[in-house]
């Protein structure tokens, strides 16, 4: 029997995006993978945007991905800890999934240790410099009052009108070509200025869609965990290792590439 010791990251899967079809496809990739690490996974870490949209009514919760939650409390019934990070997409999960699949959930960064190795790990939205507009938009979001008004909505007119926003946010009519990591990139720039005061062998993040590993000092990388619209990457540590994968349903593409 394999020994369960190698730790997992995810995130910017996005179900429900880009209409039923994509999402459902996207939804059966995300479970095949997940069936595929689950004899040597010890802790998995989905870090945001898991939802294109999520909100915790008291009795009612989005319809559909049920083949996603049915194996992740397969994986969660069979010994693997489950870390889930609130995304900018699904900032309204509260403790349907603490009930459910004896989740964490991660409001915003964690600092953690493993394998000899300290661990900063955040989705990546409205950190370091810029972008005022969407760091107010998210303390009104996050606020209980916000969150209070949303759920004097009827879930048909409440999701509705998050699934119509959804469709016309920039994920949908982003070319994958469009993406790109700059060393100036606010992510990077927050990771560099983070790693002033505080050492951090791994700084891990999503939201970018970009995945990469880059070399930030000589102790210290970023890694940018990519989305499951296009790349189907993820990154694994094993010996005190972060590496970057993509994966494919007939296997799995191993990809470690560190920009200087």
């Amino acid at each position: 029997m394999t020994a369960r010791t190698k730790i997992y990251f995810a995130s910017d899967i996005h179900l429900g995006a880009l209409g039923y079809t994509s999402s459902r496809e996207r939804e059966i990739r995300i479970v095949s993978w997940l069936d595929s690490i689950k004899h040597d996974a010890a802790e998995l870490f989905l870090v945001g945007d898991v939802f294109d949209f999520w909100f915790e009514y008291k009795t009612v919760v989005p319809r559909g991905y049920i083949r996603f939650l049915g194996k992740l409390a397969e994986l969660v019934d069979s010994g693997i800890k489950l870390y889930l990070f609130k995304g900018n997409h699904d900032m309204w999960m509260f403790d349907y999934f603490v009930k459910e699949l004896n989740a964490t959930i991660i409001s915003n960064e964690l600092i953690i240790e493993r394998q000899g190795k300290r661990l900063f790990i955040h989705h990546g939205d409205g950190l370091g410099p810029g972008d005022g507009k969407y760091k107010l938009l998210k303390k009104v979001f996050r606020s209980r009052l916000c969150q209070w008004l949303f759920e004097r909505l009827h879930p048909n007119l409440g999701v509705g009108v998050a699934n119509y926003w959804s469709g016309h946010s920039r994920l949908a009519n982003a070319a994958p070509q469009e993406q790109k990591l700059f060393e100036n990139e606010w992510l990077v720039t927050f990771a560099r200025e983070a790693l002033q005061t505080q050492h951090y062998d791994y700084m891990i993040f999503g939201h970018r869609h970009v995945p990469m590993v880059m070399q930030l000092n000589e102790r210290s990388q970023y890694v940018n965990l990519g989305e499951w619209i296009n790349s189907n990457s993820y990154a694994v540590m094993a010996n005190g290792i972060v590496e970057l994968r993509y994966f494919e349903q007939n296997g799995n593409l191993t990809a470690n590439q560190v920009q200087d």
